[in-house]
């Protein structure tokens, strides 16, 4: 089996405080609304009275998310022009020199990882900080977190220490494209639907 890289994320332990975000439009130079790494809020539930005492049951947690560099990405096979390959690593790339910045890996991703640069009129995401990855070193959000919520490394062997699960609010179905990443849900994520969760901060992360 291919070499397939892979995220790790515990948003159980996740205080929401976007350095992961931030490191990563530092290191890359970001545009002004281009954010390779977004930072959900995620919220919902009720205040319930027991007895003489109202006491809450909410939803309340973050989730960093980023492309997921897909086994079967659908951004790649919406290319009309191919300018999305991935590696034999498992990253996934945007070749700018066959970009025409039609958008359409940006409608077909369901995780909003694709951002239109206007200024160079071509689509771009996360690279998975491949320059680090040659020289030996972890991607710049991965670093950058203090809560240490971020990690990477061969889906397979995070799979092996963390479990498999792929679809935490508001992740879509993994089957659809396969996501490599392995998430650690926060706890309240097991009263979702009763909860109703709703994305906070809608107009940041573009949702």
């Amino acid at each position: 089996m291919a070499k397939q890289l892979a995220f790790y994320f515990d948003a159980s332990s996740c205080s929401g405080c976007k350095t992961c975000q931030v490191a990563c439009k530092d290191k890359h130079d970001s545009p002004m609304g281009i954010r390779w790494r977004r930072v959900y809020e995620v919220c919902g539930g009720e205040w319930k009275q027991q007895g003489k005492a109202w006491v809450p049951d909410l939803i309340a947690y973050h989730m960093s998310v980023a492309c997921n560099h897909c086994e079967n990405p659908v951004c790649a096979s919406s290319c009309p022009n191919k300018a999305i390959v991935k590696r034999e690593d498992g990253v996934v790339l945007i070749d700018h020199n066959r970009c025409m910045g039609c958008k359409y890996c940006e409608m077909s991703c369901p995780y909003g990882a694709l951002h239109f640069d206007p200024d160079r009129k071509v689509m771009t995401k996360c690279t998975f900080c491949a320059d680090y990855l040659e020289q030996g070193k972890p991607p710049s959000c991965v670093s950058a977190c203090p809560m240490r919520v971020l990690d990477f490394g061969e889906l397979e062997a995070l799979e092996r220490k963390h479990g498999t699960n792929k679809e935490v609010y508001p992740f879509p179905e993994a089957v659809y494209t396969g996501p490599a990443v392995v998430i650690k849900p926060h706890p309240t994520t097991k009263g979702k639907e009763k909860h109703k969760p709703l994305i906070a901060n809608k107009e940041e992360v573009r949702t």
